[in-house]
């Protein structure tokens, strides 16, 4: 059996629709000691393709990071097999808690073996990252965050933060999670070890890692939401909680976003508009992550500045000349990073340390 896609992306969607496939989107991990990633990826790539399953997953010797698109019919199947699986029995399963922002959440089914499944710079072989901080679900989130000695820190990236977080959440202006660490660490929990810290992120595997380090680099009263914003909001829904995230969840799927709460609290980068919808320059030479508003997509054609247009427009071996040499097209740019953005902004306002709260605000925000 062949273990990898070689279909296109037209390909893909069109097979997509000839089966008429309803989708839930899952996302799942679990840190364990894998001996051999390589037969382990074999393995759930020839049991997930039997099932007509979509999506990412890394696997790595510290474990599995799942986010993927499994056919309703198939759900029931799914689970079985995987909790079959001795470290996946039993695992959580966050299912999404919108639907409905694309057609199809993933269009193909990629699993990878990767030397970590969550990439964190750290060289520390006395880490045990399954040390983790306390886990708090909806009711208990809500209730510690209220408290005056207790700092929230979202532990998601600038992009993410921008269209929605947590009121009164730390939102560090980062680019990835190995350079959150150091700085939070620096410039947001030092000095404040008797503290409550409580961190945040999309489905919580980078808050299960982060808080073992804390703990391992001393720090006492350390939380974690569990399940991440995606669990949160379901829950608190379910429970009839106070639903204190503002804005959208940013995914990483071809959805980008599901929506939490009606508010908007970002802006088209292009023109300033309230926005809070991302999306890929159509430009294969650029394809910067950025926000863009409907007037501004039918202006630009879809892409981030006159220049991608312009290079849109030209014959497609022209602009396969441009393109020669360059790095894979969605590492040209840091994500929602880029002069061309005139109503983006990463500037980060100092620290605000009142008595009733912690807050980290960004000039966009106003």
């Amino acid at each position: 059996m062949q273990l990898w896609n070689t279909l296109s992306k037209e390909e893909l969607v069109q097979k997509l629709k000839e089966r008429g496939t309803k989708f839930v989107t899952v996302s799942f991990y679990q840190y364990a000691k894998i001996p051999n990633p390589q037969v382990f990826r074999d393995h759930l790539f020839q049991m997930w393709s039997n099932l007509g399953i979509v999506g990412r997953t890394y696997v790595a010797k510290e474990g599995i990071n799942a986010q993927i698109g499994v056919p309703a019919d198939k759900f029931n199947q799914f689970k079985s097999e995987l909790y079959e699986i001795s470290f996946l029995d039993g695992i959580r399963l966050n299912l999404a808690v919108d639907e409905s922002e694309a057609e199809f959440p993933f269009l193909k089914l990629k699993i990878k073996v990767r030397p970590k499944i969550l990439a964190d710079g750290l060289q520390d072989e006395t880490f045990d990252v399954t040390n983790k901080g306390k886990h708090l679900n909806a009711e208990e989130f809500n209730k510690l965050i209220d408290q005056p000695d207790t700092i929230l820190i979202d532990f998601r990236n600038h992009y993410e933060s921008e269209v929605g977080h947590f009121k009164g959440a730390i939102t560090p202006d980062v680019d990835t999670f190995r350079e959150s660490l150091p700085i939070i660490e620096e410039t947001y929990l030092k000095g404040n070890e008797d503290k409550n810290i409580v961190m945040y992120c999309t489905g919580g595997i980078r808050c299960e890692k982060a808080s073992a380090w804390y703990k391992h680099r001393g720090f006492k009263n350390v939380h974690q939401l569990e399940g991440g914003i995606i669990k949160y909001a379901r829950e608190a829904s379910e429970a009839g909680l106070e639903n204190k995230f503002v804005g959208k969840n940013f995914v990483f799927d071809e959805r980008r976003g599901e929506r939490i709460s009606d508010d908007i609290i970002s802006v088209c980068h292009q023109c300033g508009a309230p926005c809070d919808t991302h999306t890929n320059c159509v430009n294969d030479g650029c394809h910067l992550l950025f926000i863009q508003c409907d007037n501004c997509k039918a202006k630009y054609d879809g892409c981030c500045s006159t220049e991608c247009q312009t290079v849109i427009h030209l014959p497609v071996e022209e602009q396969k000349v441009l393109r020669k040499g360059k790095v894979v097209s969605n590492k040209i740019f840091k994500k929602g990073r880029s002069e061309k953005l005139l109503f983006k902004t990463n500037k980060v306002k100092p620290i605000s340390f009142e008595k009733d709260k912690i807050a980290l605000s960004r000039e966009s925000e106003k």
